[in-house]
């Protein structure tokens, strides 16, 4: 793998604020030093495993400091977790996950079922915070889709009961047509603007799909 300080560097020179942590406890521990820091009224979240692996998820729902716009609740309907993404678009500040990062270009490359994880990326809310390790570091931006397609998203939606696509099966994309296909939309970030309204942690350890 390249040296991280040259992938850091690269990052940085497009605009995105990076920090590195050692591992996924330490990555919480900066993500809530940088929610002190922002004092945001309003705090939402798109799903992500890498992102529940630093505890921030069960803190934020059980702190009292920020509201939390929870579209992952558990017992709420569908219809109501829908209308929750919608308003966690104009949150102050939204956390997720990466699927991959292309070292030779500093860009963040996404995957997604209906958008709720990357609009708020892209447009939106005043600060985005990023949790990616070091398995989402890929050479080119050819590797970030391939990585996505062929890793990232089997996986995920192998994790998720009831789900039917040739992925969840082979383990690699087949470009289907199931109405349960997860990779609907694409993101690419290749610049930040404006500069460091996105912070990327950079977890020095395998995180997340």
């Amino acid at each position: 793998m390249e040296d991280l300080s040259k992938v850091v560097e690269r990052l940085r020179r497009n605009g995105f604020e990076v920090l590195l942590a050692e591992n996924a406890a330490r990555a919480g521990e900066i993500i809530r030093e940088k929610l002190a820091l922002q004092q945001p009224e309003v705090v939402s979240f798109g799903d992500s495993m890498s992102l529940y692996a630093t505890g921030v998820i069960d803190w934020l729902r059980n702190q009292t400091e920020y509201r939390l716009i929870d579209t992952f609740e558990k017992g709420v309907r569908f219809r109501e977790l829908i209308e929750r993404r919608r308003q966690a678009i104009l949150c102050d500040t939204f956390l997720t996950g990466v699927n991959a990062i292309s070292t030779s270009d500093g860009s963040l490359h996404w995957l997604d079922m209906i958008g709720n994880r990357i609009v708020p990326v892209a447009f939106g809310p005043k600060h985005v915070i990023l949790v990616a390790g070091v398995n989402k570091l890929v050479e080119t931006q050819e590797d970030a889709y391939a990585r996505i397609r062929n890793i990232a998203a089997p996986q995920n939606v192998a994790r998720h009961e009831g789900m039917k696509t040739p992925c969840a099966v082979t383990g690699r994309c087949h470009d289907c047509s199931s109405p349960d296909r997860i990779c609907n939309e694409r993101l690419i970030l290749h610049k930040c603007h404006p500069k460091e309204r996105i912070t990327l942690i950079l977890v020095e350890e395998n995180l997340g799909l």
